[in-house]
């Protein structure tokens, strides 16, 4: 607009100049731009073959550093879950959180290891994508590595404690790591630790015989007290998720019938 005065004549003649001007350089443009995404395809292929490499060179670098007490491990997990050690030593070895493992058997590494196996949407691999860029995810079951607290809980989750703050060792594995496991299957999370506690915690503790320096064992007055503390907080578990499950629900009722009707005294009472 500042180098083309506005004048009619001028300008429509300018104007179609221009017009001129910015489709020729436009053609020009479009071969180079339809070889530049050719380039960038032949780029991206090349970009997931590396990738892909690289994460093959990292497993079998994984898989190399897998020991007794990985083998512990993997031998719970494939137990408790019903998957073969294979399955599990592979999904293991392709877990972007494989460190934590490393962690938790440091000295006074991490305190607990979570794996929660539970569905997860895949995109399915030959699906193809909508007119509105969309794709079909199916729900497959994942065993995966996990913080707690990062991820949505809505499957199985097996958990090892350590005891100690001693190095995990693959030959003190056994001694020093606990195993164990409870189900939250469509997110009943209450439902899943009241089952472990009461089913599983609660009988193993009330048939334990060596209570280490207390030495009267279930008679001593500190470990009964604990034992009814237990059940307790196992019975406001249960209560707690009854009244979450049949929570009171009130029936919409239609109240003009009523009011419209209220002249005296009476038909107040009554109402």
């Amino acid at each position: 607009e500042s180098k083309y005065p506005r004048h009619g004549g001028n300008l429509k003649t300018r104007s179609t100049e221009l017009g001129s001007a910015v489709t020729g350089s436009s053609l020009t443009t479009v071969l180079p731009a339809s070889t530049s995404v050719k380039k960038n395809i032949v780029l991206s292929s090349e970009s997931r073959k590396e990738l892909a490499k690289q994460a093959k060179v990292i497993k079998e670098e994984r898989r190399a550093q897998i020991d007794g007490r990985h083998r512990y491990l993997i031998s719970r997990l494939a137990d408790g879950i019903d998957l073969s050690e294979q399955q599990v030593e592979e999904t293991i070895i392709s877990d972007d959180k494989f460190q934590l493992i490393e962690q938790f058997f440091a000295p006074n590494g991490l305190k607990k290891l979570l794996f929660f196996y539970q569905d997860i949407l895949q995109q399915k691999s030959n699906a193809s994508s909508r007119p509105d860029g969309s794709t079909d995810n199916l729900p497959q079951k994942k065993l995966f590595i996990t913080m707690g607290s990062t991820e949505d809980f809505t499957g199985t989750c097996a958990f090892f404690l350590r005891t100690s703050d001693e190095a995990i060792t693959a030959s003190n594995v056994s001694q020093e790591v606990n195993f164990g496991m409870f189900d939250c299957t469509n997110g009943n999370i209450l439902q899943g630790l009241e089952f472990f506690l009461s089913q599983i915690m609660i009988p193993a503790l009330k048939s334990q015989q060596n209570w280490g320096a207390v030495k009267e064992g279930l008679k001593n007055s500190q470990i009964q007290e604990f034992l009814y503390s237990v059940d307790k907080f196992a019975g406001t578990l249960s209560s707690s998720r009854q009244n979450i499950e049949d929570k009171i629900q009130l029936t919409k009722v239609d109240i003009d019938i009523y009011v419209t009707n209220l002249q005296n005294p009476s038909d107040y009472i009554t109402a």
